[in-house]
């Protein structure tokens, strides 16, 4: 049988406590502390062990949520005749919240070519978050007055052509909102970080920001017509 240990005295027993508070203590003292703490791991070492050989087998005893019974993406299950776990959709599913009925404003197309004009028109507030949006994700390239020569473009990106180019003045809104939505050329599609309301938006300030680089005195309304060629603030 395994000798009773004393483990106050690993705890700081009298003589392994004054040993450790003072540096003048005799060689025996130091020998008869080592011995109180050779005894003391001893007596530990096959506890810990044990509880550790308890501890691996409580967690090799339940593995549920290690290794459900389930699929992986794309694995093979012989239950169906194409072999697939994956099943494909059901022919005329529509995921919740995207019916998105009406085609030339999900799409910009109908009938199979761009739509002429944007469905929000340019009211006051389409512009306002057309031109915050357009500042947020348009502006780096196009930079803010739609000239393409944005900051990543100074440092080094591919330039994008300017807005006022004759050729984009006269396409149909729905271009713009197609090329948006799918992308071109080095351009990505921004249809995951903006809502087709939000690039229909960005469509119609970009239309303002091409008009206010090519407007005339006749555009501007006729009270404020005064002043300019006054012109007074």
């Amino acid at each position: 049988m395994r000798p009773a240990t004393d483990f106050r005295a690993c705890a700081g027993g009298p003589r392994f406590g004054a040993a450790s508070a003072s540096r003048s203590v005799s060689g025996a003292a130091l020998a008869h502390d080592a011995s109180i703490l050779e005894r003391c791991c001893a007596a530990l070492r096959p506890r810990g062990s044990a509880a550790l050989l308890c501890l691996l087998a409580l967690s090799a005893c339940r593995q549920d949520m290690h290794d459900q019974p389930k699929y992986q993406p794309f694995e093979r299950n012989a239950f169906f005749a194409d072999q697939r776990a994956s099943r494909p959709l059901v022919p005329g599913v529509v995921a919740r919240g995207h019916l998105d009925e009406d085609t030339a404003f999900f799409t910009g197309s109908s009938g199979g070519a761009p739509v002429q004009t944007s469905p929000l028109g340019l009211g006051r507030d389409v512009l306002l978050r057309g031109q915050e949006r357009y500042d947020i994700y348009c502006s780096p390239c196009h930079d803010r007055v739609g000239s393409g020569e944005g900051m990543i473009v100074l440092r080094g990106y591919k330039q994008p052509p300017t807005f006022h180019d004759e050729r984009l003045r006269r396409v149909p809104d729905g271009y713009l909102f197609q090329v948006m939505t799918r992308g071109f050329g080095t351009m990505p599609s921004y249809a995951p970080q903006v809502d087709p309301r939000d690039r229909w938006a960005i469509v119609s300030y970009i239309r303002a920001l091409q008009l206010s680089q090519h407007a005339t005195l006749s555009d501007v309304p006729e009270p404020d017509r005064a002043a300019l060629e006054a012109g007074t603030p």
